[in-house]
């Protein structure tokens, strides 16, 4: 059942430290991450996942059905942040709801590598082309939110035009994605040498320093919380509705396509996640009218809690319930 489900996740130790994250701003420990190791987690968890996906892709055939898995992945990158936009500015001063429809068009990672956990915790698998799938869903909300922005300044006085070789660049070559890609490119073309030779890096060593950070993360989304009263009851519930729309579109579409249960929860994840590193820094010098405090603490202090705590094992039931 679902609720049992929920109940080992929340037990497990990954998840738990990010509690524990979250006491260290409750309790007002001095327990402090550098910055440097943050920054250290990241880039890790994106050279594992990629390296990882690289060679899960150089041992499997590709097939239809991972080439209608790479479109759907696609068309969610692309609808999510229309819709979500058209949603968010009815309460929104528009430059706010394109950077936050940004973000829930895009993805977040270490959602991605948490169910990946969960899987792996279930001796279940997925297939490497759902990393590659992953890395085709981050960076078409950030081009589409900015478009939408600047449509929106050219309606209301004439100006606002796209710098689009500054756009596509952050877009293509932004260090999350450039690192993702790389390691993924890496991977397939090594094969199972080069997973061999890197293996005790990005397998051995992966849960233990997501936990570490998982824990960094609930550092910084409690730091985030007291900023939930000033986004107010209509971003959380805005915030709620599109995971529930963008989740159930993902359900349909591993149904449709038919995908295996690992590959289905993992597309399903990325469908209801939220970016809340790689969009709200080219935000920043994108849309800078937009208030980061909105569309960094839904992304990472509503839709990313929620969808380690409850939305994984909850999204495996129903891809399990529907297949």
């Amino acid at each position: 059942m679902a609720d049992s489900a929920i109940i080992q996740n929340i037990l497990n130790p990954p998840v738990l430290f990010f509690f524990l994250g979250m006491g260290v701003i409750i309790f007002k420990s001095d327990l402090v991450i550098p910055e440097a190791l943050s920054k250290f987690f990241s880039m890790y968890l994106l050279f594992a996942i990629g390296f990882k996906g690289g060679h899960e892709l150089y041992k499997t055939p590709f097939s239809a059905e991972h080439a209608l898995t790479l479109l759907a992945c696609s068309v969610m990158a692309t609808l999510v942040p229309i819709y979500a936009y058209y949603i968010l500015k009815i309460k929104l001063e528009k430059h706010n709801a394109a950077a936050l429809a940004g973000s829930f068009g895009s993805i977040s990672a270490v959602t991605f590598v948490t169910a990946g956990a969960y899987l792996h915790n279930l001796n279940v698998e997925y297939g490497g082309f759902i990393v590659a799938g992953m890395a085709l869903m981050e960076s078409p909300a950030i081009v589409i939110a900015v478009i939408l922005d600047r449509l929106s300044k050219n309606k209301a006085n004439g100006g606002g035009s796209i710098n689009w070789k500054a756009l596509l660049h952050e877009a293509l070559f932004g260090s999350s994605i450039y690192l993702l890609v790389g390691a993924l490119i890496v991977g397939y073309l090594t094969g199972d040498s080069g997973w061999n030779a890197e293996k005790p890096f990005t397998e051995d060593l992966f849960k233990g320093i997501l936990t570490f950070f998982l824990l960094d993360m609930g550092i910084s989304a409690a730091k985030r919380f007291k900023e939930l009263t000033h986004v107010g009851f209509f971003l959380i519930a805005a915030a709620i509705l599109l995971m529930i729309i963008n989740a159930g579109v993902g359900l349909i579409l591993t149904k449709v396509i038919g995908m295996p249960e690992g590959d289905a929860l993992m597309f399903v994840v990325l469908c209801a996640s939220a970016s809340y590193i790689a969009v709200p820094a080219a935000m920043k010098d994108m849309i800078p009218e937009a208030n980061p405090s909105i569309y960094l603490t839904v992304a990472l202090s509503i839709v990313f809690p929620i969808n380690i705590v409850l939305g994984i094992p909850l999204y495996h039931y129903l891809v399990k319930a529907i297949m």
